[in-house]
């Protein structure tokens, strides 16, 4: 339900009235998973995702390669930053068209690196084994 600014979702989020969130200060964290596909470049991938992850290394970005894209984590513009970089190099690697999906991520309660999701299901499996 919305009345003026003030909505609030299924998730009970209430946007502060007057607050200009593009102004906010401070580095905003973002696990982002990224499933990259170049069109029309044959069957195979492999190269151009490569190339993705040296982008994530050049970056400094800590980064995941998993069976269906990569996983990526940092700060919010860096990893924006990156993602745009990995569309170049597939680009000047030929690929004319690139489709792209992105999953995106961001906690403000505390500091959660992609490991310590990982770990925190690990955790629970061994406490609870079948």
């Amino acid at each position: 339900m919305c009345t003026g600014i003030n909505c609030v979702c299924a998730m009970g989020v209430v946007p502060v009235e007057g607050t200009d969130y593009l102004e906010m200060e401070g580095a905003m964290q973002v696990h982002a998973d990224l499933c990259l596909i170049p069109i029309g470049t044959g069957v195979s991938f492999s190269a151009y995702i490569a190339a993705c992850q040296k982008v994530f290394e050049d970056a400094g970005l800590s980064h995941q390669l998993h069976a269906y894209g990569t996983n990526v984590e940092g700060e919010w513009d860096a990893v924006m930053a990156a993602i745009k970089a990995c569309h170049q190099a597939v680009h000047a690697m030929g690929a004319m068209r690139i489709s792209s999906t992105v999953k995106l991520g961001t906690r403000t309660d505390r500091a959660q690196t992609l490991q310590d999701k990982i770990d925190s299901v690990n955790n629970k499996r061994s406490e609870n084994p079948r």
